[in-house]
């Protein structure tokens, strides 16, 4: 599995998650005059909606994969951006407004430990916000191939076991990591795929999960695959409509003692 290549990662995912940020940044309340951070920041869907409305000196962004850190640096000058996973944040206490992860969480080696990291460089009283597709309830922009894999190998893990992937577990590790007044939102998007061959061809370019099972497959194998991904698929031109679920927290919120 990789998410090293930026281009293909685009054309796999980008086409969703460019539709998700401003909604994510809504649910922050990213506001002007914030210095915000995407962690997780990919090829930078949301950072790019962040400068936009903050400026890109006011917004950073992390990443693992060093492809990504350099392509979001080339696509948005002036934003620091650093190589970094979410669980080892290269930041101080308190430097930022508000922090948000668009469509990571569930790839966090400790989802609970990157939360609370997300909070600890957040100031206390500033917004944590993240979002992950809806894998376990079958509405997420994958859940068309991973049924048609299904289809064919009963014995196919998809990601729907993945963290923050059904409704009420973001909040659920939000809370463990020590975040309060936590809000719940479910987030949709609709992509219009103008023929079936662009909407498959992402796929076989080795992106995540999915795009690691179609390179384990045999030729006859991926061919099956395709030809039943098109069956359960609607006839081209077609829409597919994705929903998120989307949870925000507030950083280190201080309880008044009780009064003896």
């Amino acid at each position: 599995m990789t998410f090293a290549d930026a281009a293909a990662y685009d054309a796999f995912m980008g086409r969703y998650s460019v539709l998700l940020a401003p909604q994510l940044a809504e649910l922050a309340r990213v506001a002007d005059g914030q210095r915000a951070l995407d962690v997780g920041c990919g090829t930078g869907a949301l950072t790019g909606e962040l400068v936009a409305r903050l400026g890109a000196s006011s917004v950073a962004a992390v990443d693992p994969s060093a492809s990504f850190v350099e392509s979001v640096r080339d696509r948005h000058p002036g934003v620091d951006v650093r190589q970094a996973g979410a669980e080892r944040l290269p930041f101080a206490d308190d430097s930022f407004d508000t922090a948000l992860a668009q469509l990571v969480v569930h790839f966090m080696t400790d989802p609970v430990g990157g939360l609370a990291e997300m909070s600890r460089v957040t100031r206390p009283g500033g917004a944590v916000a993240a979002c992950v597709w809806d894998h376990a309830g079958g509405h997420g922009p994958l859940s068309a191939f991973w049924n048609a894999a299904r289809d064919l190998d009963g014995s196919v893990e998809d990601e729907s076991a993945l963290a923050g992937t059904r409704e009420g577990h973001l909040a659920a590790l939000m809370t463990a990591a020590g975040l309060g007044g936590i809000e719940e939102r479910a987030l949709t998007v609709a992509v219009e795929h103008p023929s079936f061959e662009g909407w498959w061809e992402p796929f076989t370019l080795g992106v995540g999960p999915a795009g690691a099972y179609v390179a384990g497959l045999s030729d006859e194998g991926r061919a099956a695959l395709r030809e039943r991904c098109r069956e359960v698929l609607p006839d081209a031109p077609f829409v597919l409509t994705a929903r998120a679920w989307a949870a925000r927290g507030v950083a280190r919120i201080e309880v008044e003692p009780r009064s003896a």
